[in-house]
């Protein structure tokens, strides 16, 4: 299955985010974590998509 969270990515979003620059490091087991929880909101998505009878996966479904 294609990946959809890069780790290099989320290191970046950290530094963004981290404004008082507390965290020096992002563990690997970050990016499987969130590349778990991205897929699980996705199937919700889905299932939300198909129980409103459409093909079209929007925002909202999110």
């Amino acid at each position: 299955m294609v990946k959809i969270t890069i780790k290099n990515n989320i290191r970046k979003i950290v530094k963004e985010l981290d404004e008082e620059n507390i965290v020096n490091n992002v563990a690997g087991e970050v990016e499987e974590a969130l590349e778990e929880k991205v897929k699980e909101d996705l199937k919700k998505a889905i299932a939300r998509v198909k129980a409103n009878q459409r093909r079209t996966l929007f925002a909202r479904d999110l």
